[in-house]
């Protein structure tokens, strides 16, 4: 069965990785990003190895983000983000073909134990099967 594997993040996170820290989240030295880099491609590798992998990027700070909408008459609506009601954004994604639960559930925790500075947020690493049941038939 195929999932997809997310990690999350704020945008105070991706500052902290390029040495701003905050409250929210303590600045990330060179040799962190490196060890957390490293664990990342580590798992990576792994999946890749054991042919169960689809598909993984990291994705760009959310300020980078763009919110597309539409008015009454259709036409789009484009806003930047992020907002800051915004808690939690995808960071980064593997999607994973994996042979059950329990094994995505394995490489899941591997994600898990990133190492992070002293006082980072904890994150979730969320698990979603994708859905290959194919439109609804009448």
């Amino acid at each position: 069965m195929k999932y997809l594997v997310m990690v999350q993040g704020s945008q105070a996170d991706y500052e902290a990785m390029t040495g701003r820290g905050s409250a929210q989240s303590p600045a990330w030295d060179k040799t962190q990003l490196k060890a957390m880099f490293d664990h990342m491609n580590a798992i990576t590798e792994e999946v890749s190895a054991s042919g169960e992998l689809i598909d993984a990027q990291g994705l760009a700070a959310p300020s980078t983000t763009r919110f597309v909408t539409v008015d009454a008459d259709g036409k789009p609506i484009v806003t930047d983000g992020p907002y800051a009601e915004t808690k939690e954004v995808l960071a980064g994604y593997w999607v994973l073909d994996c042979a059950s639960l329990e094994r995505v559930t394995e490489i899941a925790a591997q994600v898990a134990r990133c190492p992070v500075p002293p006082g980072s947020p904890d994150h979730p690493v969320v698990i979603r099967p994708i859905d290959e049941t194919g439109p609804a038939q009448d």
